[in-house]
């Protein structure tokens, strides 16, 4: 398909979309289904190789456009950061310096992660003591107003693109639980299932389906079941006559002009796009909850997000104040990396990228030893000669996410960098040590013994005993404890 045109791999990735839907509704063979998909997957590879742009249906491509044409094209050197693209040129990944100036937020510094200490009075995060969450907005008033005793919550959300989240999807809900642990606020969460319908190649009642699926997921956190809200946009927007009004409010106070210059949306964009940024602003506004909040429109929002999705808040921010609205405040994220390195962040699309939460153990050790970028030299006599490099290191930057210990960390870190040293030498630890952090609960998230429908336990424990790099071990760990959760039913209302 190489000497097709973009114009023609369009129409057949079209016709091969329409193929990949009528293969599951007719039920047939999930062999068949996959190799059909697979080649959907490809076909979409070579589009974007030879457009510049990613598949949207409905969507031709833009004659000699070569771009994301989501946004501003990059300068030279830059990161692509937007809601729909994240991509660096560097091996060491996403330049976060530069990202903030670009953004024009501010840096998550030493006396703010000492403020916050000392506010709640727990140690920090270990994403916030190693930098994982590095920019924010207002920080400095939500922590003013706790110290008064006034009221904020917290809004973070998900698009839910697939059946099954990976592991980077985890972070930003991780980092919300700790945050609605230590302030004790109430959280909503809010289900995008219409922006994937309107971006991606999918059917509404798929998209409505993986938010479900994804919920579930979600609440294996473990959050505050008496202080949490979860909503698809699907089902509450009809049901909220207050949420849907600050939609309408956003709508009419936000130009084409602005949405364009902020998302960077054209003319065969559909109108559902240039529309959908006021409902992913709706949520940073109490009143739009009114069964937790009453009457209230003063309470104002702390938002957890990763950085790509600032864009969408900062739209949010400028028109709070027009509305009669507290502008909310934000907690911006790192990206999670691509096991290929941290040139790009770990997406459900791509699977050899990933490591999803249905993995089984077997699966998370073939896709760490085959697909992981360690930055070691190209021979090991080189690689004893010269060092290694955890910032470039994979296996490391996902320890720096799991791993609690902070010495522990720094001591791989040097060990790491130590000239003799390679990767599969500088992890091997005592996989007991571990395995000690796994709960004792023995049932998934929809109530089944986990044996019914998972690896039994002894399974994993033999390959920690057989496959002992600590990376791998945490990350298992990590999925294990997500497994056996014992999960109260999710809130729908307050």
């Amino acid at each position: 398909m190489s000497d097709l045109s973009a114009m023609d791999l369009y129409e057949k990735l079209t016709a091969q979309g329409d193929t990949v839907r009528a293969l599951k509704a007719q039920k047939s063979p999930k062999a068949d289904v996959d190799a059909a998909v697979q080649l959907l997957l490809q076909m979409k590879l070579d589009y974007r190789r030879v457009s510049g742009q990613d598949y949207k249906a409905g969507c031709p491509p833009v004659d000699g456009e070569m771009l994301e044409d989501h946004g501003a094209a990059p300068e030279d050197g830059d990161d692509q950061v937007d809601p729909w693209s994240v991509s660096s040129s560097s091996a060491k990944g996403v330049d976060y310096d530069k990202l903030i100036v670009r953004f024009g937020s501010s840096k998550i510094d030493q006396e703010l992660v000492d403020r916050i200490a000392r506010v709640t009075g727990k140690t920090p995060h270990r994403f916030l003591r190693r930098g994982v969450f590095f920019s924010h907005r207002d920080m400095h008033q939500i922590l003013d107003a706790f110290e008064k005793q006034k009221s904020f919550y917290l809004y973070t959300g998900r698009g839910p693109s697939s059946e099954a989240m990976h592991v980077g999807h985890l972070i930003p809900f991780i980092f919300t639980k700790w945050l609605q642990d230590v302030f004790d606020v109430p959280l909503v969460i809010q289900m995008t299932d219409d922006e994937k319908y309107l971006w991606k190649d999918l059917s509404l009642d798929e998209c409505h389906r993986y938010a479900v699926e994804n919920a579930r997921d979600i609440i294996a956190c473990g959050f505050d079941v008496n202080k949490t809200f979860i909503f698809s946009d699907l089902d509450y927007m009809g049901a909220s006559p207050a949420f849907y009004r600050n939609v309408v409010k956003v709508q009419k106070h936000v130009t084409f002009n602005q949405v364009k210059g902020i998302f960077g949306f054209t003319d065969s964009d559909c109108i559902g796009k240039i529309s959908f940024p006021a409902i992913q602003a709706a949520p940073s506004f109490s009143s739009s909850f009114p069964q937790i909040f009453g009457e209230r429109t003063d309470v104002q929002c702390l938002i957890p997000c990763a950085i790509d999705q600032d864009p969408y808040f900062r739209m949010t921010r400028d028109v709070a104040p027009r509305i009669g609205y507290p502008k909310p405040a934000l907690l911006h994220s790192t990206f999670f990396p691509a096991l290929q390195g941290a040139q790009t962040k770990m997406s459900a699309s791509e699977a050899n990228s990933s490591i999803f939460l249905t993995d089984s153990a077997k699966q998370i050790k073939n896709k760490i030893n085959k697909h992981a970028f360690s930055g070691g030299k190209d021979t090991v006599e080189e690689h004893r000669k010269c060092g290694g490099n955890p910032d470039m290191d994979v296996s490391f930057m996902y320890l720096s996410f799991f791993l609690e210990d902070d010495d522990q960390l720094e001591k791989i870190r040097q060990q790491r960098r130590a000239a003799h040293r390679r990767t599969e030498e500088v992890f091997d630890r005592d996989a007991a040590a571990h395995d000690r952090r796994a709960p004792g609960e023995t049932q998934t998230r929809d109530g089944r013994d986990r044996a019914a429908v998972h690896e039994p336990s002894q399974t994993t424990l033999q390959l920690l005993e057989t496959h002992r790099s600590t990376f791998i071990i945490i990350i298992i760990l990590t999925l294990l404890c997500w497994r056996l959760i014992k999960l109260r039913p999710p809130v729908t209302n307050k």
